[in-house]
């Protein structure tokens, strides 16, 4: 029988660099998140209130996304804003990949929640001559977005764990990192290994992150004691 001798010793010495790898994941994360939720909100409204020609435009959009693999979306925007002479960074293009992939899912999430709302209380709210601002705003957005918010809590997590696919344009967050680290100490077991554990600390952290901003944003999920 074969044995293995494990070389995490081997690591050590590279532990900076995939914490500056896990550095990127989360800064890359955290821009996609927010400049992705603003754009599946608007997508959503639009879909749900917007022109015949909007709303076919932007189900248009979501279709082709949600369709599509990440790793093609990324080459797309990587080498078509270059072939178009305009030049960014593999973590510029990174980015508006993923605001581009989640924007989808966060439209069709934040849609969902949207239709639960009542008509009637929609209605209401006009009866009482709030503007149609106003009415989105506190009766049709704020609980939709509570209905939902644990959904797009795993939404965003899914979306930092699916940003590993940004290393193949040579953006140099944690996968890439790890690619780097066993090419260099042939440790390719213990270093993804350690690549995971990296992620999965991540994701507790993100949850964590979302949970209390939960409970700060939303009174609600506090009294009911609502958990992600």
């Amino acid at each position: 029988m074969m044995s293995y001798e494990w070389g995490f010793s081997d690591l050590l010495p590279y532990w900076p660099e995939l914490l500056a790898g896990a550095w990127l994941t989360l800064k890359l994360s955290a821009w996609a998140t927010v400049l992705g939720f603003g754009l599946g909100t608007t997508s959503a409204v639009a879909r749900h209130r917007g022109p015949p020609w909007l709303k076919k435009l932007v189900s248009c959009y979501v279709e082709i996304i949600r369709n599509t693999p990440l790793l093609v979306q990324v080459f797309l925007v990587y080498f078509g804003i270059a072939s178009l002479g305009v030049r960014v960074n593999a973590n510029m293009a990174a980015v508006l990949a993923l605001v581009l992939n989640v924007g989808a899912y966060t439209c069709e999430i934040v849609r969902a929640g949207i239709e639960s709302v009542q008509r009637s209380q929609i209605e209401a709210g006009e009866c009482l001559g709030l503007s149609w601002m106003q009415v989105y705003r506190h009766i049709v957005l704020a609980p939709a977005i509570e209905r939902v918010y644990p959904a797009l809590t795993s939404q965003y997590v899914m979306l930092m764990l699916a940003s590993s696919i940004t290393s193949q344009i040579s953006a140099e967050e944690l996968t890439a990192v790890a690619n780097r680290v066993q090419s260099d100490t042939f440790r390719a077991f213990e270093t993804y290994i350690a690549a995971g554990l990296v992620y999965l600390v991540l994701s507790f952290v993100i949850r964590l992150i979302f949970w209390g901003f939960g409970q700060l944003v939303f009174p609600r999920l506090r009294r009911l004691g609502t958990s992600l």
